[in-house]
């Protein structure tokens, strides 16, 4: 066998297939985007086997961009799992044959509960199509199992429909990234969106920071303890006054001078580049790497003016920026 024949004979067939379902969308798919749209209570992907197993992705997909949904396995909602639909909610229900004995068992209680059914399926003239309110037809001409039998070509269908409806769901919400980052709190585009300078600065006694008229090795004291490499320089009110770097010292040092002569008023940067604290920490990350000549450090103020804090760029790090 020619194996990359083969997978090119696959892939090119469920294609097809994608292509036959675009064509013969309907009316009745617009008509069901509306009903879950509309839907006051949540969607119930209901489906068994291989049917199921898609009936649970399209859940998680609905779920994480702002429908409300949940899987339903049909076996385990003849005991007790059935619990979980309502009379608001609509059934999606998945399945190719739309005869398998699990799901049907399901359907009258569901219709006694009184939610409303969309089918998914591949067969027009089924027992699962006679039960439900709207039809949604995945036409297969074959699959893609060269014996015609394990599900391929049909469970592709039904996904990209799924996926497609759940977009469409989507964009009828008005989604935006900052809810996509609210439903996606672990990952780094939610760490990116979500994240502020607060939540990742070095504050409270972490806060390096000195009085104007402290010494110079008051100074270095602070900044060593700190361990922030570097130090800001505050007045009776907590204004920034200044900023002290570790590469401020080692260019004195550089020059020759009598380091521990001078005052922290000669050392110190009197014009420092800060951020705000109600900034994204993505935006203090960015401003950091992307300068001319890149820092480590920026001083975190807030919109009264006052510094509050210390935001380092392994902090940013640390946290998956």
């Amino acid at each position: 066998m020619d194996i990359l024949h083969e997978l090119r004979r696959v892939i090119q067939l469920e294609a097809k297939t994608l292509t036959h379902l675009e064509r013969h969308l309907t009316p009745q798919f617009e008509e069901a985007v509306k009903m879950l749209q509309a839907c006051q209570g949540k969607v119930i992907l209901l489906g068994v086997g291989k049917s199921g197993l898609i009936a649970n992705k399209i859940s998680a997909t609905m779920v994480s961009t702002g429908t409300p949904a949940v899987f339903l396995h049909a076996s385990e909602g003849m005991h007790g799992d059935i619990g979980i639909v309502a009379k608001d909610d609509i059934v999606l229900a998945v399945g190719k044959s739309g005869e398998s004995d699990e799901l049907l068992s399901l359907l009258p209680f569901i219709r006694k509960i009184g939610a409303r059914i969309i089918s998914i399926t591949a067969t027009l003239e089924s027992t699962l199509v006679r039960h439900s309110d709207l039809v949604l037809i995945t036409p297969i001409e074959e699959e893609a199992c060269p014996l015609n039998m394990a599900p391929t070509c049909s469970t592709t269908a039904a996904l990209v429909l799924g996926d497609a409806i759940a977009m469409a769901l989507m964009k009828l919400r008005n989604f935006q990234p900052d809810d996509f980052a609210l439903f996606h709190p672990g990952g780094q585009l939610g760490k990116r969106l979500l994240l502020m300078v607060r939540d990742c600065m070095r504050q409270g006694e972490a806060n390096p920071v000195i009085d104007l008229s402290q010494s110079i090795r008051m100074m270095l004291c602070e900044m060593t303890s700190k361990r922030a490499g570097a130090v800001s320089v505050i007045d009776d009110e907590y204004c920034l006054l200044g900023l002290i770097t570790d590469f401020d010292i080692r260019r004195i040092l550089e020059q020759g001078k009598d380091f521990f002569s001078m005052t922290v008023a000669e050392v110190m940067n009197e014009k420092p580049t800060f951020i705000y604290d109600d900034e994204k920490a993505v935006n203090a990350l960015e401003f950091m790497e992307k300068r001319e000549k890149p820092i480590s450090v920026l001083p975190v103020l807030d919109r009264q003016e006052k510094v509050v804090g210390m935001i380092h760029i392994h902090d940013l790090i640390a946290r998956g920026l």
